[in-house]
């Protein structure tokens, strides 16, 4: 439950700053053209809202003129008498549903729109009766108010905090590979070095574990290093990415060294004297030096046993690819197969023999660091001006990889990793972590610059291209087509919502 709190505070966090960011540049260019914004709403109001400048005991806290805002009446099409608030200024307010937020500017057709309002004549202040230069101009605020805010987060990041990581050619002891890549001449311990488009520079975290797939996926030739000397291979250059990410055990994973880091009290790891900084050389006479391979064995008892699997997530797991496996059989074969003799070396360089009996979920009860822990790091700091163009290169490549990659979403294993606030929340950290969430806060603001630039209706991208057909062909849409161009692009968003969202209930779920 803490982990999902802590989830959601950051994508609400997130979400809040990026749509007042977002609806505050429709609203700046509005007012710059001098065209009337009747609301600005943070979040969701449908029914009712959390705070307004409308309502009366805020005005009259912030002493606004008048204190009782006045009521004005009319009648719909339909005969029934409409109650309205008259517009003494823009209403700002805080709505109760955190999906998104609003801006009404006076005379656009959009989600918002004033029906009975767009049957006057326009007038001066309306949206409708500027140029379409302008109105262009203020479609678009947002979406580049967006991208600017994810390339200002970008260099900010780097300024206050540098950028630090392990350089791959540091990761000695290399990589393992899945049986897929070893098909492709993949060997364990290799360290992959680039391909004939680009040299790989580090794989530490989800941002550049994504660019090394998606290169090698690309490739007609990878450049390893094996065993101290460079080694070419040839790719097929097609490779699925998606399928690649979800492969399990994974396409290529860093080798941790087989160090214990801690030791749980009471586990078989405790009872058989495994000791803090040990390092565990043998597992049933098969040398091993990597917790890589200490899985594989784990995995070959699994199999021991096996007739019936049943598979539960990781629990404070360092690597959570991994899973437990509890076993259903024979009581005695299932106790001969978990007692397991390790070979242990000590700090000191002795090597201890000990006999451990593994739990019923083949727990041994140790924890390890993450593979990147034992290496060398490189940190280069930013100053305030290198800061900028360093962000702007780094936002730059994020976009163009996350571009990209839509061609998966056409796929039907792409299709099936739609998701909505559940999936986005997921990619924030478990814990609080202020240059992570900084991060992610600018690829999100990113990925809705990209997203809402789309020409569909209902979209600022949608009407963007209708003004940009309305500057070349010098015809103005007429109101009747607009509104159903915006009902039609309403009704593909909210169905790709609930599409999206019942994505993220089968995950969640199953």
């Amino acid at each position: 439950m803490e982990t999902f709190l802590i989830r959601a505070l950051q994508l609400i966090l997130c979400f809040s700053i990026l749509i007042l960011l977002h609806e505050g540049g429709h609203f700046l260019a509005a007012r710059l053209f001098k065209i009337r914004v009747d609301r600005f709403y943070l979040f969701f109001n449908p029914k009712f809202h959390l705070l307004s400048t409308y309502d009366t005991w805020l005005r009259r806290l912030l002493r606004l003129k008048p204190e009782k805002v006045p009521v004005e009446e009319s009648t719909d099409e339909n005969g029934k008498v409409v109650k309205r608030k008259k517009y003494v200024g823009t209403e700002y307010g805080l709505g109760w549903l955190p999906l998104g937020g609003h801006v009404s500017i006076a005379g656009m057709i959009d989600e918002n729109m004033d029906k009975e309002a767009l049957k006057q004549p326009a007038q001066p202040w309306e949206f409708r009766s500027k140029p379409a230069w302008q109105r262009l101009i203020v479609m678009v605020a947002g979406v580049v108010v967006n991208f600017l805010t994810a390339l200002v987060i970008y260099a900010m990041v780097l300024f206050a905090w540098g950028d630090t990581y392990v350089p791959i050619e540091n990761m000695t002891h290399g990589f393992k590979f899945n049986e897929r890549a070893q098909q492709l001449g993949f060997r364990d311990g290799d360290i992959p070095l680039r391909t004939e488009r680009e040299a790989f520079s580090r794989f530490s975290d989800s941002q550049s574990i994504g660019d090394v797939y998606r290169a090698i996926s690309e490739a007609r030739e990878v450049v390893v290093l094996r065993d101290g000397k460079e080694v070419k291979l040839t790719m097929p250059g097609d490779i699925n990415m998606l399928q690649m990410m979800k492969e399990q055990p994974p396409f290529m994973l860093a080798l941790a060294p087989s160090v214990v880091d801690s030791v749980e009290a009471g586990t078989p790891a405790a009872l058989a004297g495994i000791r803090q900084g040990d390092r565990i050389v043998a597992f049933n006479g098969t040398p091993i030096h990597t917790w890589n391979e200490y899985t594989d064995q784990i995995s070959r008892l699994s199999d021991i046993l096996t007739a019936n699997v049943e598979e539960v997530p990781t629990e404070g797991s360092l690597f959570s690819i991994f899973q437990k496996k509890t076993l259903k059989g024979n009581a005695a074969d299932s106790l001969r197969v978990r007692t397991i003799h390790l070979a242990v070396m000590r700090t000191e360089g002795t090597v201890d023999t000990l006999q451990a009996v593994l739990t019923p979920e083949l727990i041994l009860g140790v924890r390890w660091n993450h593979p990147l822990a034992t290496y060398q790091t490189v940190t280069h700091e930013y100053g305030f001006l290198e800061s900028f163009p360093a962000g702007i290169r780094h936002g730059w490549n994020v976009l163009c990889g996350y571009v990209d990659d839509l061609k998966y979403l056409f796929t039907k294993d792409g299709a099936k990793s739609v998701g909505s606030f559940g999936a986005i929340g997921s990619l924030f950290p478990a814990t609080w972590d202020w240059p992570r969430f900084w991060e992610m806060t600018a690829f999100i603001s990113l990925m809705l610059a990209f997203m809402n630039i789309l020409p569909i209706p209902a979209l600022d991208g949608g009407h963007a291209f209708f003004l940009v057909c309305e500057v070349i062909t010098r015809r103005k849409p007429s109101d009747q087509f607009m509104e159903w161009a915006e009902r039609i692009g309403i009704t593909l968003l909210m169905l790709l919502m609930g599409y999206a969202i019942f994505n993220d209930f089968l995950r969640f779920v199953f």
